[in-house]
């Protein structure tokens, strides 16, 4: 026999790639001439002019192998058609000539471009088996899995009673009936429920029928196998993998037994939702009564409902309540725009002592409630409705709000974001050309650049206008660029500095006045760089010790820089591509501020900047000075010393720090001023926490001596260290007080010293002490839905209920699970894990749901008006198998899955999967590809590519809602409220005032209101972003996890990798990391180290006489 090592390698690879063929296309040979090996010919012609010359073997003679393909071949599927450049080519190169060189490489293609090119491969090289579904894993949750235990679906008549329609099979004696019978034949027959097509309706919904793709092989979800991915199946221990499960096993077990909430919390929640049920029964019917003169209107129809984690089995100890209001038979729904009902129970809450809050910029309207709020937080509440009622709105928290709309001002203490009004320049301006009504904008003195960048973007937003972005510049009309240029005029005519304006003004590209042969289109975003990069120039040629910056090629360089931003911003055409202007002029600044002398000149200490982060960033830019000479060295000593003086804030810490550097008589390094700087901060960080008590009594007398002490004369140390030359010293009179100092917690870490947190003001509810906290939605009746799927689910396995605890500590802990800062919700993390519990384990745990209720109806049947039933909500299909009690028969019988394994077990797949993206270990199949894939717990597979969800970029959605029809203001619309529906193409329907409510709830991204916007309503902009996506079960358009930005998402998988890293080192005995560690504390101990060496650094390690 021939062994297969001793062909020819050219041999065997045309053996193989001819078997290839022959699998994915489904035929034996080539179209070709008679008595010729097509196929065979076709690739070896292939493989022979492809060759690179050079590369072995003799000359090849193009033409003779050109012969033997066929002259006039016939189209098959499957094989691309030739490009013209390849004709041309062939009749080009002359017969018996060499062959030519081989082109110029192209640019390597972007991630993107290799995505698409990977999921366009036509053979996948994968050795592995494949089942014949289109599906990309297996479902394990159909019918006809064989991992399925006799009388599983013996339910399935019963759940299908509603909607029992025939199927058709393909398969050769499957019996026809109701989709419930199916199951039994297909497992019968060794049917796969790849037989099944499916589909979607004009809604999404999954419909069902034959399949017509019947034996087509299809693979795993990676279309290209190991072709370019070929790492193999990662390997593991049998010791390893139960190490690692016992280890999972010990922590959940801990866990969910102190997690689990306890009856007596469940029932004195529920005694308090009964007492606010009956609160809110009686301000409805009162208002439906009295006010609609609806007379027979039941009070028993309105319903507070629990539905969330309380209701779903997935409650802990520190689960909150989810409320929603029902009330079928109110003539405007109590989620409907301009609906009086929401302030109207809040007034009533009010009015009984509780503690209520109507927020109404998230996406639907919710009512936080607390049962026992503090004397302090009740007034501030009354007040707060007070202020409502006078027509006098403030900016409430709104849910994910942008970054860029919560920049620090350096000044907020003299001039906050909100209060900068629109003022007009107290010097006369020069000619206007913006259109009418557009203000006049004015920089207050004490106002830093970026807050009044964010002034006018608020003030373009409250016009109805947008800036140029890569998403819209195409669908910007004239009207659009109209008022975007006056905006843009108002910002430059505004600013503080008059040289500044001059300097402007002289440049063609900030000329508003319109062009003879070109369009002058601006962004306000360009025209701001333009300001800061200009600013920065300005200081530069001002500064005449220029010299500092190093040696001449450094200085030339930096002329240089100057000598392109003047051209660039001189020339004529910048609005023919506003946006690739807009470009050019960010990617200039960004070198320009990179310059040493340019971060020199404009150094300056952000407000809450700690000092040893202002002193990191002096040192770096000092490293980067290299004067020539040693007077020069002197020089730019004294300048950087000075410059770091002057940017201290505020100005009466740098008036101390000021104070000392005048009175050193001898030369003292940038590390010395800090340290004075640093000591003065200190000092007023204590006196800041003493002024709101936040410590306590008995220590207030040590602290303000410490004070005293800090804010004392510097002593020059007598140790001859060149670090510590000049300290605060310690005495043995004082050595007691600041021993006691170290004790307390850093006052730069308490609230009345950090950055105003845009998430939290005076009326957020304290974590405890209050009593029942709950929170009123007044829009959920989709999460009722989904809170009775979860639940159900919860019954289908014991183990189902430990897993999700689990995770979801896991995920708190971790500092990952809060949507409005960017991350994942604990509902996006249990149907993460229902999702490897349905589609991913092997066998299945859970069954899918959806899969085995009701179909969905025919497409010309569902109408989005259609009234609520079991299998309909606000117009969206919620059939899914939901008898509870035979879901718990059945799982108690063990009838539900064969699935055996342990909790520990599970736990470890579950953070294999999404960790990597690799080869499972312990399941066939790839881990979770973050970047492409969609999860649907509703499909069969579990998987959807958000190329066809067409979730492929964020989108921003402008929606205007109106006041509520009782509010003490007008409720008309603006003038310009159609500008409200804009959006960015392709983006999702955007809703209009009557359907803003239909909007789901998550966090949204809220202008702040205006006295006007308060007459008219609320302009919002709701951001959808799809870098990590979960489809909602019943919404779904809706994406569960639209709150994680990219930071979040950085998080989400760096936590994922990281608990993958500790349960992968536990299966070798090392525990040196602990998966549940508390970043929360990990971040206090870290701030205590940060302020113990604070002390040190400030006090040094001499004791002084």
């Amino acid at each position: 026999m021939l062994l297969w090592s001793s062909v020819p390698y050219d041999r065997r690879l045309l053996t193989y790639l001819i078997n290839i063929m022959q699998h994915r296309e489904g035929y034996s040979e080539f179209p070709h001439s008679s008595g010729s090996n097509g196929l065979e010919d076709h690739l070896r012609n292939l493989i022979l002019t492809n060759a690179t010359p050079g590369n072995g073997g003799g000359p090849v003679n193009t033409t003779q192998a050109a012969s033997t393909l066929p002259s006039n071949p016939i189209p098959h599927q499957g094989l691309s058609q030739p490009s013209t450049s390849d004709v041309s080519y062939s009749s080009s190169h002359p017969a018996g000539a060499a062959p030519l060189s081989p082109k110029v490489a192209r640019k390597r293609p972007n991630q993107a471009q290799r995505r698409q090119m990977n999921a366009q491969l036509s053979i996948p090289i994968d050795p592995r088996p494949s089942p014949p579904t289109q599906y990309g894993r297996p479902f394990s949750g159909s019918p006809g899995n064989s991992n399925n235990l006799p009388g599983f679906y013996s339910h399935q008549k019963v759940a299908r009673t509603h909607h029992a329609q025939p199927v058709r099979s393909s398969a050769p004696g499957l019996a026809h009936g109701n989709y419930g019978s199916a199951p039994h034949t297909h497992r019968q027959h060794g049917h796969h429920p790849g037989s099944l097509d499916v589909s979607r309706n004009h809604q999404g919904q999954t419909r069902y029928g034959p399949r017509q793709d019947q034996g087509s092989p299809r693979y795993p979800r990676n279309a290209h196998g190991t072709l370019y991915s070929p790492r193999s199946s990662q390997q593991v221990s049998p010791e390893e993998l139960e190490s690692q499960a016992a280890f999972l096993e010990r922590l959940c077990s801990t866990l969910v037994a102190g997690a689990e909430i306890e009856r007596q919390d469940i029932a004195e929640k529920e005694a308090f939702r009964v007492k606010i049920e009956a609160v809110c029964r009686a301000v409805v019917s009162d208002y439906e009564i009295l006010g609609n003169g609806v007379q027979d209107f039941p009070p028993s129809s309105v319903a507070l409902k629990c539905f969330g984690s309380l209701s779903s089995g997935f409650a802990t100890k520190a689960s909150d309540m989810d409320l929603g209001l029902i009330s079928p038979f109110s003539q405007t729904q109590p989620d409907a725009a301009g609906s009086q009902i929401p302030r109207l129970i809040e007034k009533a809450f009010l009015d009984v002592g509780l503690g209520a809050r109507l927020l109404t910029r998230t996406r639907v309207p919710i009512i936080k409630l607390c049962e026992k709020p503090p004397e302090r937080l009740r007034l501030d509440l009354l007040e707060e409705r007070l202020k409502w009622e006078r027509g006098i709105d403030e900016p409430e928290i709104a849910d994910g709000l942008d970054d860029e709309d919560h920049v620090d001002n350096k000044y907020d203490n003299a001039n906050s974001a909100e209060d900068q009004k629109l003022e007009l320049p107290p010097l006369a301006s020069p000619p206007s050309t913006r259109p009418s009504g557009v203000p006049a904008l004015y920089q207050p003195e004490n106002t830093s650049s970026q807050a009044y960048y964010n002034a006018a973007k608020r003030a373009l937003r409250r016009l109805g206008g947008r800036d140029i972005t890569l998403s819209n510049w195409r669908e910007l009309t004239q009207k659009d660029y109209e008022l975007l240029n006056g905006i843009c005029e108002a910002f430059t005519q505004g600013l503080r500095s008059q040289e500044l304006k001059s300097r402007l003004a002289a440049y063609r590209s900030l000329s508003f006045k319109a062009l003879p042969d070109a369009p002058n289109y601006h962004s306000l975003a360009c025209v701001n760089a333009q300001v800061e990069g200009e600013s920065i120039v300005m200081l530069c040629e001002a500064e005449p010790d220029i010299a500092i910056a190093g040696p001449e090629a450094v200085e030339a360089a930096a002329l240089d820089l100057f000598t392109s931003w003047k051209t660039l911003l001189d020339q004529p055409y910048f609005g023919l591509e506003p946006m690739t202007f807009s470009k050019s002029v960010q990617l200039l600044l960004e070198k320009i501020k990179k310059l040493p002398i340019a971060q020199l000149l404009t150094l300056e200490q952000n407000q809450h900047e700690p000092v040893s982060s202002y002193e990191a960033r002096t040192l770096k830019i000092i490293s980067q000075l290299r004067p020539s000479t040693p007077e020069k060295s002197d020089n730019a000593n004294k300048t950087i010393i000075e410059r770091y003086t002057a940017g201290i804030w505020p100005n009466t810490i740098r008036a101390k720090v000021r104070e000392f550097v005048d009175g050193c008589p001898e030369r003292i390094s940038i590390t010395t001023v800090a340290r004075r700087h640093k000591s003065v901060q200190l000092a007023s960080e204590l006196e800041k926490a003493l002024d709101h008590s936040m410590y306590e009594p008995q220590l207030e007398p040590s602290i303000k001596e410490y004070i005293d002490i800090l804010r004392g004369p510097m002593h020059k140390g007598n140790t001859g260290d060149p670090h510590y030359d000049y300290v605060v010293p310690v005495t043995k009179e004082n050595c007691q007080t600041i021993r006691l100092m170290r004790e307390l917690k850093d006052p730069s870490k308490m609230t009345v010293n950090q950055a105003r947190d845009p998430y939290r003001d005076k009326l957020e509810f304290p974590k405890s002490g209050v009593g029942v906290q709950c929170d009123i939605n007044f829009s959920a009746h989709l999460a009722l839905q989904n809170t009775l799927l979860l639940r159900c689910y919860s019954h289908t396995d014991p183990r189902v209920r430990p897993l999700v605890l689990f995770v979801k500590h896991w995920a708190k802990v971790r500092s990952i699970n809060t949507p409005y800062r960017g991350t994942l919700s604990s509902y996006g993390y249990v149907l993460m894990m229902l999702h490897y519990l349905v589609n991913v384990v092997q066998p299945f745990v859970c069954p899918n749901l959806q899969q085995l209720g009701p179909p969905p109806p025919p497409a010309e049947r569902v109408s989005p008006t259609a009234s609520d039933d079991a299998f309909f909500c606000r117009g969206r299909f919620v059939g899914f198998w939901r008898d509870e009690a035979e879901i718990i028969r059945l799982a108690q019988m063990g009838q539900l899955n064969s699935n055996r394994e342990s909790v520990g077990h599970l736990l470890r797949g579950f953070f294999e999967y999404y960790a990597q993206n690799g080869s499972m270990s312990t399941y066939p199949g790839r881990g979770f590809d973050w970047g492409r894939d969609v999860l649907s717990i509703r499909t069969p597979g579990g998987l959807l590519s958000k190329s066809e969800k067409g979730w492929t970029g964020a989108k921003t959605v402008i929606e205007y809602r109106p006041n509520a029809a009782g509010s003490p203001v007008a409720d008309t619309p603006p003038p310009n409220a159609a500008q409200f529906a804009l959006k960015s193409p392709g983006g999702p329907p955007t809703p209009t005032a009557d359907a803003a409510a239909q909007e789901a709830a998550s966090p949204t991204v809220a202008s702040k209101p205006t006295a006007a916007s308060h007459k008219t309503g609320e302009v919002k902009e709701v951001r959808h972003r799809y870098l990590f996506a979960i489809e909602d079960p019943f919404e779904l358009e809706h994406n569960v996890a639209r709150t994680v930005t990219h930071n979040g998402i950085v998080a989400i998988r760096d936590e994922f990798r990281r608990a993958w890293r500790i349960i992968k080192a536990a299966g070798t005995g090392n525990f040196a990391e602990e998966l549940l560690k508390d970043t929360a504390a990990l971040k206090e101990e870290d701030e205590k180290s940060s302020y113990l060496q604070l002390l040190d650094e400030i006090h040094g390690w001499e004791l002084f006489e």
